[in-house]
Order: C-alpha cells, then structure tokens, then sequence
C-alpha cells in the first residue's frame, strides 16, 4: 500500500518544455478526472454503517493489569487475576479461568491485557475473558524507531514520505473501507483508491515534475492490466473468495458482497507499493540516459532502459513472491500435514487464490517495466536537454617570459706550467735535492734496473 521505498533523484528534474507539458496533460488530465469521478460515485454519501452492538458484537473491549495466577481451576487451566484500569467496574479485581498448554498464550504477574465484556453485570467474572495483549507502546515505540530512521536518511524527502504514507492509510480508512462496507464493487473501488494513492503519494514524494507524471501513468496502466487479468483468471478458475476471515464478514454485515471482488482488491493493494517501486526506478533510468546522451532516438532509449530494468524486474517478483508466501505460512503448514497430493493442495480454494493473487500481480509487475519505459521514453525524447555549461574559470594573464640571466663563468685558474726539467733524461733530477750532479756508475747502477745500455744520446743544453 502507497510507497514501497522511495528513490530520491540526486538533481532537481528540469522544466518541462512546452511540449512535454502538452503531452503529458493531454495522457494525464483524463486519468486523473475519471478518477476523481470515479471517487465521487463510489463514496457512500449519507451512509451510515452499522458496528457493535447494531451487528451482533455485544463484547466491548477493557484493559487489565494480571495481578496472580493459580493453577487450581481443574486439568490443563489456570486461574489469572486480573484488576481492570477502566470499564464499568475500572479498579476491581476478578479471576478469570484460562487454558494452559500448546497453542494458548503464556501469561506473567504484571503482563497488560485486554478482556472482552459481553455480560451485564460488571462486576461478575463470568462477564469477561481475557482475548489479546496491549501492545501500544511497543508498537509506538517501532513506530517512533521507523519515522526517525526515514527523516535520518531523507531529510525533508523523507518527511515527505512519512505524510505520504499518512495519507494512503486516510484513503484506505477514508474511502476504500467504507465503500466496500456499502456495498460498492471491491474492484471498481481498490482501483479508484489506488488512482488516489498514486497521484497523492508519487507527486507529494518526488514532486510535480515530468518524471513523476511519467511514473504515475506507467502505475496507473499497470494496475489496469492487474484488474483486468485478475477478473479474467478468478472467472476461469471459479474461485469464491471464501475464507474463513470473508465468510465472518459476510456474517457480519448480514448483506451480500462480492467476494470475488474484494479478493481482486487485495491484490491490487497488495501490489501497489512496489509498482511504485519499479516505476519511479524506471522514470529516473531513462531520464538520466537521456541526460546523458540527448542524440539517443525513442528506439534507443527504450532498449537501454528495458536492459535496466531486467534485473529490477527478477527482484521485485522475488518480493512479491515471498511477501505472499509468508503471509500465508502458517496456512501452507496446515495444508502439508493433510496427507494430500501436491496437485490437490495447489488447486485447493485457499491456495489457488493465493496463486493466482501472486501470479496476476507479478505479471502486472513484470508488464510494469516495458509500459512504463516506453511511455517515459516517448516523453523523454520530447523533452529539450539543456546543454550543460562548464564552470569557466576566470582567466589570468599570462606572465611575460622572464629572461634569466645566468652568471658569467668564472675564470678557470691557469694550471701553472711545469718547470723544465734539466738533467739527465735516464735517472732523472730533482731540483729540491740541491744542484744536480752527475752521479758515480756504481750508484747509478742500483738506482736503475740492470738492462742492456741505451745508445749514446745527448745531454740536454741546460746543465748547470
């Protein structure tokens, strides 16, 4: 019912262009008519519905405190007392006998409960029993948990959210309920209501733009396909509608009512959320690849955007699948331990109209992909993409080329010139020894390696 999860867009949408805006009014305005319209005729106006007492329910509901329990009321019972906070009798006591053992709840000194009141004497223990538990503030306290954890996340989009799911529980309290309760077709009035839901709930989350247009003729479409298929498979499979909770309502109202119907109507309920989980999903897919590529054809955007929503489509089937399945778990326990055959237990009346519930919403889950590509395709194609301007950061002069003057070299110092050697070119001469003097041959012999003697050559001119 109303908003699955919300898909917030990261950038606020552009606006429409003129012919987006005509497109769009031309697909939309006529929907959103019929459904007002529709509203209109099937409200029960001037009906007043009979409850309580005026039906047949004389029990009255009155909360109670359990202040002791005996286990002395006979085999398999125990004794609770309980002392009552309001009522008639708000502020006695009585004690009341309670079965004890497998399937009956367990109660402790302390533990708030509800009684049912169906006598006329207040203060007889006969006039009471004890049906359910207080689970106020536990349930407050959830409730509290879920709205902080949703404005965490979505800020302002998420107190968006949280009056849209007000107002789909407004709707279904405020229309959808009372129009059945009168006698009006369960199927014509869950379609209507989910019109309501749609338009209230998509525009106030995600705002009045094209996507969300878009979005919500894609849910529309897609919830006449479910109403549709359902009404065909309910003929051909002869399913009723009976259950045991349907038949105590009929019993109840004491009218006639189409149960077919209101079997249809859960299950366009039941689907409703998470069309609108695919939808939106599939909107903002084919906008971005729009805005991301404006050269892309209808064609184009449509197979691109089919291509994303194949694996959306496999988990939000999955969802449905399982959401069913655990609804209706205890009953499918029940049924396994009849000893039946599996083809017997999946044509049985409970059963077959859980399937078939699953089976329709799926397949409108599924059609949900390609209608509303295709429509948000056709208008995306339509709509004239701004270019997208760079930032232009301001320009700064160019700084005039600097001429670096590099150091002038230095000098290398001149390497000083070796002195000119004067003596004996064989042995040498060192001229820090003093004066240079021809040595004797015995000395000169050791100073130099014995070798065979040079040829005659000339003394150098500079002798001292």
């Amino acid at each position: 019912m109303g908003h699955g999860h919300g898909h917030s867009h990261a950038q606020p949408a552009e606006p429409a262009s003129q012919r987006v805006r005509t497109l769009l009014m031309w697909l939309l305005v006529p929907l959103a008519l019929a459904t007002i319209v529709g509203a209109a005729l099937l409200y029960p106006f001037g009906h007043e519905q009979k409850t309580g007492a005026a039906i047949g329910l004389h029990q009255k509901p009155v909360e109670a405190v359990v202040t002791g329990m005996q286990a002395n009321c006979g085999d398999k019972c125990i004794a609770i007392t309980v002392r009552m906070t309001d009522g008639d009798a708000s502020g006695q006591s009585v004690t009341i006998p309670s079965p004890q053992g497998p399937g009956a709840p367990h109660f402790q000194v302390g533990d708030e409960v509800v009684l049912s009141y169906s006598g006329s004497q207040p203060q007889a223990a006969e006039s009471y029993q004890i049906v359910d538990f207080q689970r106020g503030w536990s349930l407050a306290v959830l409730a509290l948990l879920f709205a902080g954890a949703v404005l965490l996340l979505g800020r302002w989009q998420g107190l968006a959210a949280l009056g849209a799911l007000l107002l789909s529980f407004a709707v279904l309290a405020l229309f959808i309920m009372p129009s059945i309760l009168a006698g009006e077709n369960p199927l014509l009035v869950a379609v209507v209501g989910a019109g309501l839901i749609m338009f209230v709930v998509l525009y106030l989350t995600h705002g009045v733009s094209a996507r969300t247009s878009t979005a919500v003729l894609g849910t529309l479409v897609s919830l006449a396909l479910i109403g549709v298929l359902g009404a065909l498979f309910s003929v051909v499979s002869k399913l009723t509608g009976l259950d045991e909770d349907t038949v105590n309502l009929v019993t109840l109202l004491g009218t006639d009512i189409d149960t077919r119907g209101l079997l249809l109507a859960g299950t366009l309920i039941g689907a409703l959320g998470v069309l609108d989980d695919v939808t939106v999903t599939q909107t903002s897919a084919v906008w971005e690849l729009r805005r991301a590529n404006d050269k892309l054809t209808w064609r184009e955007l449509f197979a691109a955007g089919s291509r994303i929503g194949r694996d959306h489509m496999s988990s939000v089937v999955n969802t449905l699948v399982m959401a069913y399945a655990g609804a209706a778990l205890p009953l499918l326990l029940a049924i396994s331990l009849a000893g039946r055959s599996m083809g017997e237990v999946l044509t049985a009346q409970q059963i077959a109209q859980e399937i078939v519930r699953t089976l329709v919403g799926s397949i409108g889950l599924v059609a949900a992909v390609p209608v509303t590509t295709a429509l948000a395709a056709l208008v995306a194609v339509r709509q004239e993409v701004p270019p997208t301007e760079e930032p232009s950061e301001p320009s700064e002069p160019e700084p005039e080329p600097k001429t670096v003057k590099r150091p002038k070299p230095e000098p290398k110092p001149e390497k000083p010139r070796p002195a000119r050697i004067e003596g004996d070119l064989f042995i040498g001469y060192d001229p820090d020894k003093g004066p240079w003097e021809r040595p004797s041959a015995p000395r000169a012999r050791r100073a130099a390696p014995a070798r065979q003697a040079p040829p005659a050559r000339r003394r150098s001119s500079g002798s001292p």
